[in-house]
C-alpha cells in the first residue's frame, strides 16, 4: 500500500472532509455534464446519421473519446466511493485511516486503462511495451475528463448548430426555387432557352448537393470563432448558401421583368404599330412632297426617300407571333429593341420630310416675302409706280411657275426690294430747295 510520507504530508480530518465535500460536488457536476452530453440532440443525429468526410472521421475519434471519459468516470466515482466509505468506518479516523485517505485523494492511486481501438493507440514506453494502464490523481483525472468533454462538446455543439442552421434554409429556399421554376415555366422561361432557365436548373442542383454534404458532413461548414476557446465557438459557414440565394433572386427579378411584359404587351405592341405607322405615313408624305419638289423646283437636289427598313417589319412580325404563342421571354428583349427602333425611325422620317419640302418652304418664304413688301409699297401710294410693277411681275413669275428657279427667282425678289426700298426713301434735297425723290432707276 505504501506511506504517505512525512507525517507533516498527511491531511487531517478536516481536510479531508473538505476534500471529500468539493470532490463529491465536482462529481455531480461532472455527472450531469455527461447525462446532458448523452441527451444532446446532435450526440443522437450524430450517431444515426450516415456521416462522410471529415465529419466521420472526427466523430469516431470522439466517439471513441466519449467512452473512454465515462470509463475515466467510473473510475473516478469508484474511487470517492472508496474513499467515502473508508472515511465513513470511524468518526475519528485513525491514523491509519488518514494516511490512505490522503493516498486516495491525493496522490495517484487511480489506475485506468490507456485509451485503445480506431481513435487511439497505447502510448509507448522508453522503458518497455506500451502501457497497457495509467495512473491519476483525482484532481488529474477530473482535468482530463474536462478535456475530453469540451473536445466532445465542440464537436458536438458544430455539428448541431450546422444541422440547425443551413438544412432549414436550404429547404426554405427550395421551396421558393420550386414557386420561381413554376412561374418561369408559365412565361416560357425553360433550360436550353433562356439563360435565367438554365440558371435555375444550376441552382436546383447546387442546393441538392449543398443539403446532401450539410447532412453527411456538417464539420465542413463549421468555422471556429478565432481566439474562442468555448466549446462550440463559431459559426454555421453559409457563404455558398448565401451565393445561390443572391442567383436565385437575380433570376426571379429577371422573370417578373417577363411577367411585366406578358401584362403589358399587348398595350406595348399597340404603342409600338402606332409608332411605326406614324413613320410610315411620314415617310409616305416625304416621298409625295418630293415628287412635288421635283416638278416644281428646278435645279435643286432633293434627298431619296427610303421606306421602313424590312428587318423592322419582319421584327414586329416576330413579336407578334411570340405574343401569339406566349413565348414572353422572347418578346421582352425583343419589344425593348423595336421601340427604340421605331422611335429612330420616327426621328428619320421627320427628318427626310423636312429635309425633302425645304425647297418648298423657301419658295414660300420668298413669295412671302414679295407680297409683304407689295402690301407696303401700297400703302405709301405706289402701287401704280412702273418700275415696281415691272420688277413685281417679274418676281412673281418666276415664284409661281413650275419648274421654278430658286436662286433667279430670289435674286429677282431682292431687286424688287431695293427698287421698293428706293422708292419709299425721302427725296434728296437739290440746289434750288427742290427735290426729285425718284432720281433714274
Amino acid at each position: 500500500m505504501g506511506g504517505a510520507g512525512p507525517a507533516e504530508q498527511v491531511w487531517d480530518r478536516d481536510e479531508v472532509d473538505r476534500a471529500l465535500a468539493r470532490l463529491g460536488v465536482e462529481h455531480e457536476a461532472i455527472e450531469s455534464s455527461l447525462l446532458a452530453l448523452q441527451d444532446h440532440a446532435g450526440r443522437r443525429l450524430l450517431e444515426g446519421a450516415e456521416l462522410t468526410g471529415t465529419t466521420r472521421d472526427r466523430w469516431a475519434e470522439t466517439d471513441a473519446a466519449v467512452t473512454l471519459l465515462w470509463s475515466y468516470f467510473d473510475r473516478y466515482t469508484e474511487a470517492l466511493r472508496t474513499a467515502r466509505e473508508l472515511r465513513a468506518r470511524r468518526r475519528w479516523s485513525s491514523q491509519e485511516d488518514l494516511v490512505r485517505l490522503t493516498e486516495l485523494l491525493r496522490g495517484p492511486c487511480v489506475a485506468v486503462p490507456e485509451p485503445r481501438g480506431d481513435g487511439a493507440r497505447m502510448a509507448p514506453s522508453l522503458t518497455g511495451p506500451a502501457r497497457l494502464s495509467r495512473s491519476f490523481t483525482l484532481e488529474e483525472l477530473v482535468s482530463a475528463m474536462n478535456d475530453l468533454y469540451a473536445g466532445a462538446l465542440d464537436l458536438v455543439v458544430a455539428a448541431d448548430t450546422v444541422w440547425s442552421t443551413l438544412p432549414a434554409r436550404i429547404d426554405l429556399l427550395s421551396a421558393e426555387l420550386q414557386r420561381t421554376r413554376g412561374l418561369a415555366h408559365s412565361v416560357g422561361v425553360r433550360p436550353g432557352e433562356h439563360p435565367a432557365g438554365d440558371d435555375l436548373e444550376r441552382i436546383t442542383r447546387t442546393l441538392a448537393e449543398l443539403r446532401r454534404q450539410a447532412v453527411s458532413d456538417p464539420l465542413v461548414f463549421w468555422r471556429p470563432a478565432g481566439g474562442s476557446a468555448a466549446p462550440g465557438g463559431g459559426r454555421a459557414d453559409t457563404e455558398r448558401y448565401d451565393r445561390e440565394a443572391r442567383a436565385l433572386e437575380e433570376v426571379r427579378r429577371e422573370i417578373d421583368a417577363v411577367l411585366t411584359v406578358r401584362q403589358d404587351a399587348e398595350s406595348r405592341l399597340r404603342n409600338l404599330r402606332d409608332v411605326l405607322s406614324r413613320a410610315d405615313r411620314t415617310l409616305a408624305e416625304a416621298r409625295t412632297a418630293r415628287g412635288e419638289v421635283l416638278a416644281k423646283i428646278a435645279a435643286t437636289e432633293v434627298p431619296a426617300v427610303s421606306g421602313l427598313p424590312t428587318a423592322l417589319q419582319e421584327q414586329w412580325a416576330a413579336a407578334s407571333e411570340y405574343r401569339r404563342h406566349g413565348q414572353w421571354h422572347r418578346l421582352s428583349p425583343l419589344l425593348e429593341a423595336l421601340e427604340e427602333r421605331a422611335e429612330e425611325e420616327l426621328l428619320r422620317a421627320r427628318e427626310s420630310l423636312t429635309a425633302v419640302t425645304a425647297p418648298l418652304a423657301v419658295r414660300a418664304e420668298l413669295r412671302g416675302r414679295l407680297d409683304a413688301y407689295k402690301a407696303k409699297v401700297a400703302r405709301h401710294g405706289l402701287a401704280e409706280d412702273p418700275l415696281l410693277i415691272e420688277r413685281y411681275d417679274l418676281a412673281r413669275r418666276m415664284l409661281w411657275s413650275a419648274p421654278c428657279d430658286l436662286r433667279v427667282a430670289e435674286g429677282a425678289v431682292l431687286r424688287y426690294q431695293q427698287a421698293a426700298a428706293e422708292a419709299l426713301a425721302p427725296p434728296a434735297a437739290g440746289p434750288g430747295g427742290s427735290a426729285d425723290g425718284r432720281g433714274n432707276r
